[in-house]
């Protein structure tokens, strides 16, 4: 007897096993990111003491610094160099309590928080960065445009008094003219292009993509460009 070919969806099993292999492929990276940052950490500390047992060697530190680049890469590839090593040493001096290593973060953002050399900035991002579930790019956006500096000077900016407000595009110059209203510079993060800016015009927040738009504001006879960034 020929067997029966059963004709039947299967995209509802397919999406659950979908589901269960991507949550293992996503635990299985949290679980190596969480040891790769403890053992860079413990480097981190055995370099600095190390270095603090032969401080009375000159050029010790940097002797050290080589041969252990020559040798880690020789024996685990590449990312031993003498620049990663000197993060893994730094990492240890800025964050020299390991309990308070944050799982939440990668190798990569703590590399890119301890460009950061205030400690309560460098704080700010740690804890916003976590709070946002940013990705590393979206890190370095935010501290490359000064993200925390811009956020505290909006806290003391007032909004100003405008008397129309024109948008002039460069593609046809076509002119959009308000009534007065309010309007101040919000010290948000740029999203997905560093040219967009959001405004706050009557209560409500408006993206002005700076690429293709100059937003230009008379404030009486005075006129102001917030084009530049």
């Amino acid at each position: 007897m020929a067997k029966m070919k059963i004709a039947k969806p299967i995209d509802a099993t397919y999406q659950t096993i979908k589901e269960v292999l991507e949550q293992a492929r996503s635990q299985s990276y949290r679980a190596v990111n969480i040891a790769m940052v403890q053992a860079y950490w413990n480097i981190g500390r055995i370099i600095v003491e190390e270095e603090q047992r032969g401080k009375t060697k000159a050029g010790y530190g940097e002797y050290l610094l080589q041969e252990l680049s020559t040798r880690l890469a020789r024996d685990f590839g590449k990312g031993f160099d003498e620049s990663n090593l000197r993060y893994i040493r730094k990492f240890y001096a800025v964050y020299p309590i390991r309990d308070a290593l944050r799982h939440e973060l990668s190798w990569t953002h703590y590399r890119l928080l301890m460009r950061v050399e205030k400690e309560s900035t460098r704080k700010f991002y740690l804890e916003e960065c976590i709070t946002g579930n940013w990705s590393t790019r979206q890190l370095e956006r935010q501290i490359n445009s000064f993200y925390y500096e811009r956020l505290l000077a909006s806290r003391d900016k007032k909004p100003v008094k405008v008397k129309k407000l024109r948008i002039v595009k460069h593609n046809g110059m076509k002119e959009k003219k308000r009534k007065s209203a309010h309007i101040d510079e919000l010290a948000l993060p740029y999203t997905a292009s560093r040219r967009e800016r959001f405004y706050r015009y009557a209560g409500r927040y408006r993206r002005v993509n700076l690429a293709n738009e100059c937003l230009v504001c008379y404030f009486y006879s005075v006129q102001k460009c917030f084009s530049s960034i």
